[in-house]
């Protein structure tokens, strides 16, 4: 697994209930929209603390779109097939090769909870990135983000830890963050082999 891969990666996919985009600067009004409808839920995003501000939601779509185009990430943002309706964003991040290994992040739309369709969303771009070659990929949670937790968990994730004093939290506080990860069982009993 190589840069390549990131760039020959799919830039549509598509489930039973959503599309899912790669990212543009088009989706940047339904990014501000949701982050000011979710406000109350986005206390562990740094990014989330942006609401309001179509001209920084541009920008941050923009920068996406580079990073894809580049092979550094692979961004999706999830919409609702029947009504077009903004579900969430979901990234691929930090990629190592070697391992082959990533990071993943999710932050859905607060209005649409309770539906299955963040989930639906993220299996699928777990999914993509299995397809890829990824052996693992693994989440860095707030440890006080439990919701975020129990989602990953939700999913198969197992929890491997808590790093303390790991990262400066929106408020600018040290917090501990618990590390998931899921595996690509088919792979990783080809590395046992």
């Amino acid at each position: 697994m190589n840069v390549e891969d990131l760039i020959k990666a799919p830039r549509l996919i598509e489930t039973r209930r959503l599309l899912l985009e790669s990212s543009h600067v088009k989706h940047a009004p339904a990014l501000n929209e949701s982050l000011a409808a979710s406000q109350s839920d986005l206390g562990f995003i740094s990014w989330g603390q942006h609401a309001g501000d179509l001209a920084w939601a541009t920008d941050f779509c923009a920068r996406g779109a580079g990073y894809v185009e580049r092979g550094e990430d692979l961004i999706f943002y999830a919409f609702r097939r029947d009504d077009g309706a903004y579900v969430g964003r979901i990234d691929l991040h930090s990629f190592d090769f070697e391992a082959p290994r990533c990071e993943i992040g999710y932050v859905g739309d607060l209005r649409l909870q309770g539906q299955g369709l963040m989930r639906e969303a993220v299996q699928a771009v777990i999914a993509l990135g299995f397809d890829l070659g990824l052996v693992r990929i693994h989440a860095h949670c707030d440890a006080l983000n439990t919701r975020s937790i129990s989602f990953i968990e939700g999913l198969g994730f197992v929890q491997e830890g808590v790093m303390r004093f790991y990262a400066r939290n929106p408020r600018g506080e040290l917090n501990d963050e618990v590390v998931l990860a899921v595996f690509n069982a088919t792979l990783e009993a080809a590395q046992k082999t």
